[in-house]
């Protein structure tokens, strides 16, 4: 039996990596204590802003510190030797979450015992800027592509977590590619569940920009390699299928309009496209191969949780 929305509650710390934003922090904390957080499950992390963040946020009565290195990222890692909860809600202090959906995400959690429950943003939509919106969509069908997920928003700033799968994060990716190395990492080692949130308009400054999507599809492909190298190293070797397709097209060229037989240069073309389309089809084998892991591993969990 789920419990009710009071109960709930009790199990979750909020996190809140801030910089620069004494515009909206009042607001959004003023929001989280209205729905029955207490101050003491709420942690602001602030990136040495130069504005009055700390100070609206201490006013309040909320605990605040000053992350170590840079980035979001490194804000959250800072942030875990303080978490006194079993699971951890990470949101933005811009306001463009609103805290009520914190009880959708962790009833998601509860009954479908998800690790992780992302907010996926579908109501609201118009107030994302239409290039973030083109490179959150494409930067979500690579990360289902290469993970075997079927998320619509990856890269959402406002999602739930268990404090344990936190804990095993390497946290090699830096800055807004946080999002990705927690959903990789779940994904790959529990359960990653959504929950449709609404989004309102930002107050503050935007710091998203185009270079940190940029950031992010490489550190997505980097991740690959980490959770299923196989994929990765055949996939390199698939690329051998373009010079070799390109150099096959030359030889018949020549072959057909110019009556030159260029007998090596046709081999070399044969060769490698071979090579790449049997590289191809062995990237695909082993994706297919991940996602069946990752189907017994949850159905392993789920008959672990019917025994308990």
């Amino acid at each position: 039996m789920i419990a009710d929305n009071n109960d709930l509650l009790k199990d979750v710390f909020v996190i809140i990596p801030t910089l620069n934003e004494e515009k909206a922090i009042g607001k959004v904390l003023d929001e989280l204590l209205s729905i029955g957080l207490s101050k003491d499950q709420i942690l602001i992390v602030d990136g040495h802003s130069t504005d009055k963040t700390r100070e609206i946020a201490i006013n309040k009565g909320v605990k605040v510190i000053l992350q170590k290195g840079k980035g979001k990222a490194d804000a959250i890692f800072t942030a875990l030797e303080h978490v006194n909860r079993s699971y951890v809600m990470i949101m933005d202090g811009d306001y463009t979450y609103p805290a009520g959906h914190i009880h959708d995400l962790l009833r998601k959690a509860y009954e479908d015992k998800c690790d992780e429950v992302i907010g996926a943003r579908v109501w609201g939509r118009s107030n994302i800027p239409l290039i973030n919106r083109i490179g959150n969509k494409l930067l979500t069908f690579m990360f289902n592509m290469l993970f075997g997920t079927k998320l619509k928003d990856v890269l959402s700033g406002m999602y739930l977590v268990k404090y344990d799968i936190l804990r095993e994060i390497t946290w090699e990716m830096k800055g807004f590619s946080a999002e990705v190395e927690i959903a990789a990492h779940t994904a790959s080692t529990g359960k990653i569940c959504e929950c449709p949130i609404s989004y309102r308009k930002r107050i503050g400054e935007k710091k998203l920009k185009i270079i940190h999507g940029l950031s992010i599809g490489r550190d997505i492909i980097r991740l690959v390699w980490r959770y299923n190298p196989a994929f990765f190293i055949f996939m390199i070797g698939a690329l051998l299928l373009i010079p070799g397709l390109g150099l096959g097209a030359w030889v018949a060229y020549h072959y057909f309009f110019t009556g030159i037989k260029y007998y090596v240069k046709g081999l070399v073309a044969l060769s490698l496209a071979l090579v790449g389309f049997i590289s191809l089809i062995l990237a695909i084998l082993s994706l297919y191969l991940k996602r069946m892991e990752y189907r017994i591993l949850s159905r392993l969990r789920e008959i672990a949780e019917r025994v308990k």
